[in-house]
């Protein structure tokens, strides 16, 4: 095992620096300059979150200004490239501002971001199509990329992200890698999700079934799509919903898990006793427990990792209390033979540095008993952080060449 480098950024606050390397990685598929991401950290003190949110959109406002000049002069690839990265910017900006849900920096964030994305989405040589999905009286944002405008049938990429990403971020996640690679790629958002979430308050639910189900009803009205070719990835927590999901769904012909999840509230529990689990995961649910709340909170401030989690799940699961919070993220696991029902293909992926999940690849995929495949990402090869934060293409190569060959596609198309 390679030694962690020391953080260049922000030495004391690994998530600052995680989320500096999400910012950089983006730079993969033009989602972010180099030098505009290193302009903007460098102006922010460790552990500034107002900070952080004023410089990640000082840089956002100039990008998408000169987007608009762009487009308007008829720089057609120019301001698709500045849009891309706009959005990237804005949604970095309001990445710490959850713990307070109605801040209303994070609405106006999030509709310049989606605002920046779709602007810059008729320009590609092939348009990515925005859509929204019907779901139970509502609909799910998302984006078909196609590889031409042709009917021809071609494997179909599902994706989504996890706890904290977008739709709009899978575009340099791996959606344009499908498409480099001959793959028409659906993304989505679903509940707890960038878009639902901000959209309507949408929190997670566990059951991610009777959430990919619809997608791929829908996915079956688009154009291009072969039915006997599709692929569900989930990504970062998305590495348990797209599992769960896959356990069900029987129309997805392979599956992949980046990073692989067994049990999302092991990290919940880390810290309680083992001889003392039982007794918290009952007090857990009661309706009320002030005390209980108060040493959640209070254990959150551990770490900047810590805090920005519970801030995020408080956000993003729908719950009134801290406990009640901690009591639904428990429910988000594969145990009982949920993962012993996926009988697809499927691809664990596991990154060596990972921040928030370590060794849960190895329990998902030591009860696969599909078809299955481990590949372990490094730190010495530059891709050891979570979901290989700052090594798409390196990832994705490996990704999509388990697929090609799973799928007995060949080469590039």
């Amino acid at each position: 095992m390679a030694t962690p480098a020391k953080f260049p950024f922000f030495p004391d606050n690994e998530e600052f620096w995680f989320e500096t390397q999400r910012a950089f990685g983006a730079s993969s598929y033009g989602a972010s300059e180099f030098g505009e991401v290193l302009a903007t950290v460098s102006r922010i003190a460790s552990g500034d979150y107002e900070g952080w949110h004023a410089e990640w959109n000082v840089t956002a406002e100039r990008v998408f200004a000169e987007a608009e000049a762009q487009r308007a002069a008829g720089h057609r690839v120019s301001a698709r490239d500045g849009y891309l990265r706009a959005a990237t910017y804005f949604r970095t900006s309001e990445f710490f501002l959850h713990g307070n849900p109605d801040d209303p920096r994070i609405q106006a964030a999030y509709e310049k971001a989606t605002r920046a994305y779709r602007l810059g989405c008729p320009l590609y040589d092939t348009p990515i199509l925005p859509v929204e999905i019907p779901y139970e009286g509502t609909t799910l944002p998302g984006y078909f990329h196609r590889v031409d405008d042709t009917e021809a049938k071609r494997p179909l990429f599902i994706m989504h992200t996890g706890f904290d990403g977008s739709a709009e971020e899978m575009h340099n996640e791996s959606a344009r890698a499908g498409v480099e690679r001959g793959w028409n790629v659906l993304v989505f958002d679903g509940p707890g999700q960038y878009g639902p979430i901000h959209r309507e308050r949408l929190p997670f639910r566990p059951d991610w079934e009777n959430v990919v189900t619809p997608v791929v009803d829908f996915a079956l009205t688009l154009p291009g799509v072969d039915p006997e070719r599709i692929a569900l990835m989930g990504v970062s927590f998305g590495g348990y919903l797209a599992p769960r999901a896959a356990a069900f769904e029987r129309r997805i012909s392979a599956l992949v898990a980046n990073d692989g999840i067994y049990d999302f509230g092991v990290t919940q529990l880390a810290s309680v006793p083992p001889d003392q689990r039982e007794a918290f995961i009952a007090a857990l649910n009661q309706k009320d427990a002030p005390e209980l709340d108060r040493q959640i909170v209070a254990g959150a401030q551990r770490s900047p990792s810590a805090k920005w989690a519970m801030d995020q799940a408080g956000y993003v699961m729908g719950e009134p209390t801290p406990h009640a919070t901690v009591a639904k993220v428990l429910k988000f696991n594969l145990r009982d033979g949920i993962a012993e029902q996926i009988a697809c293909p499927t691809l664990v992926l596991d990154s060596e540095e990972d921040l928030y999940l370590k060794g849960q690849p190895d329990e998902l995929f030591k009860r696969l008993t599909c078809p299955k495949t481990l590949i372990r990402f490094t730190t010495a090869e530059g891709a050891g952080a979570h979901c290989q934060v700052g090594a798409d293409r390196l990832a994705n190569a490996r990704i999509f060449d388990w697929l090609d060959d799973t799928f007995g596609l060949t080469g590039h198309r």
